[in-house]
């Protein structure tokens, strides 16, 4: 029997762009109805109507599943958003080992996406997906460029952690990304992790971090992607479109973005390895969380 799993979503004034995550997910190559939980939260937007009409044209492909909450200012953010979609999806499945699949509004997953994170899926495995930007939408020259060489500079890296540090749990090919655009992992490691932070910015990688304290394995599997919008008005401050923006910034400014130096990896990478030769390697993921932050010192680099 294969593993269940619910898509879990949140959406803010997101009644232009649900429709398109919608037609996505019931063209995904899995068994239908594919279920999908979306919590719907502080819109005024229409949200509800349009996911609901897109999973009409669906024919039954979907089984959609939608909390409408206002919440009170202080938590009327998307940490509140997605930790009420993904507690309805764990509760929906009913099954420990069943899958949470996070997703964004405004994404576009291949036909692949499911059946991807199914296969990387494992009871401790935290599944994080690459991001592209969504080819079918207008997308300034320079925010494509500055991706370019963002995806230039995250390969580099995993190429300094690969000779220096390999990790067998998370191979080479591997990406880099583990955001809420793209992130599963089971019921139980969920719980253990103890839910998404009520946090307003930050809250996937958060998620993440709780994930792995609680035992937990990041991996990023080169077969597992989606695409996002390259939109610089988001509705999660903190989320991708202000990367959007600073990188519109600079690019307007005639300056690329500030990263940390290829030496910051080196070293990092060296004191992991020391550290598990040292330890077995079990202590490092939350060992790390306690050192600086590495500087940004170095220009992002061209490709």
């Amino acid at each position: 029997m294969s593993r269940p799993f619910c898509v879990c979503v949140p959406a803010r004034d997101e009644a232009a762009h649900i429709g398109v995550l919608i037609a996505a997910l019931a063209r995904q190559t899995v068994e239908k109805p594919v279920l999908v939980a979306i919590c719907i939260n502080n819109s005024s937007d229409g949200t509800a109507s349009a996911a609901i009409a897109a999973a009409d044209r669906a024919a039954g492909a979907l089984q959609l599943k939608i909390i409408e909450r206002d919440f009170e200012p202080d938590l009327a953010h998307v940490g509140s958003a997605r930790r009420c979609a993904m507690e309805v999806g764990a509760d929906l499945l009913e099954d420990d080992d069943g899958l949470l699949i996070s997703t964004d509004a405004d994404c576009r997953p291949p036909e692949g996406w499911i059946a991807a994170n199914l296969s990387a899926a494992a009871a401790d495995r935290v599944v994080g997906g690459r991001i592209e930007l969504d080819e079918t939408q207008e997308t300034p020259p320079e925010i494509v460029s500055l991706k370019r060489r963002f995806d230039f500079y995250w390969q580099c890296v995993r190429t300094i952690e690969d000779t220096l540090d390999p990790q067998m749990w998370d191979p080479s090919p591997r990406h880099g990304d583990h955001t809420g655009a793209s992130l599963a992992m089971t019921v139980s490691l969920y719980r253990r992790a103890g839910g998404v932070p009520l946090i307003p910015v930050g809250e996937d990688n958060a998620l993440v971090t709780a994930a792995v304290n609680a035992g937990g394995v990041l991996v990023h599997p080169a077969s597992v992607w989606t695409r996002a919008s390259a939109r610089i008005a988001g509705r999660a401050e903190g989320g991708m479109a202000c990367d959007m923006r600073r990188w519109m910034d600079a690019s307007h400014g005639g300056l690329a973005p500030m990263v940390p130096a290829f030496a910051h990896w080196r070293a990092r990478a060296q004191w992991r390895r020391e550290q598990r030769a040292i330890s077995g390697g079990a202590p490092i993921a939350i060992a790390e969380q306690s050192l600086a932050p590495m500087p940004c010192d170095m220009m992002l680099p061209e490709f």
